[in-house]
């Protein structure tokens, strides 16, 4: 498989330039990491096929989204077997509020994002959706006061 350590230069700034603006133009692209429109594109369909490009996507003002509460759950299982950790990683991926869901290792199993519209939207989704998924044994919520940094892209060196 290869990584960011198998590109030359030019496509780690391809990368680097469509991380902070998935619409720009391939002329401008082209120009910008100093290739020609056809190689250029030829370069971003490549990084596309083999993965590095996994998407594209807009992102929203949460607060014109009606979702500006952002908070972090720890989740910790009442078990970790396979079929536990199955069903709690699906019962994640039905729930349009979770963001992000990742298993971690330490004092609990489970760190959510979510991003809901208000702290009734929040008690909602914890006492109507979080607190109904089996096997849960406690959650320790995190709310959000101020977003000091959030970024969407991956440092390119």
């Amino acid at each position: 498989m290869k990584t960011l350590k198998d590109l030359d230069r030019t496509d780690r700034k391809i990368l680097a330039v469509l991380q902070k603006d998935g619409r720009i133009a391939n002329v401008d692209l082209a120009r910008t990491v100093n290739l020609t429109p056809t190689p250029c594109l030829e370069r971003v369909r490549r990084l596309e096929n083999e993965g590095f490009i996994t998407g594209y996507v807009a992102l929203l003002d949460p607060v014109k989204a009606n979702a500006a509460l952002c908070a972090y759950i720890e989740v910790q299982l009442t078990s970790t077997t396979t079929e536990s950790i199955k069903r709690f990683n699906e019962a994640m991926l039905a729930l349009e509020e979770v963001q992000e869901c990742q298993m971690v290792a330490g004092g609990f199993d489970y760190l959510i994002k979510i991003r809901v519209a208000d702290m009734q939207h929040y008690q909602r989704f914890l006492g109507g959706q979080l607190s109904a998924i089996e096997g849960i044994s406690q959650t320790h919520t995190y709310v959000v006061i101020e977003d000091v940094k959030s970024e969407t892209a991956i440092q390119i060196n």
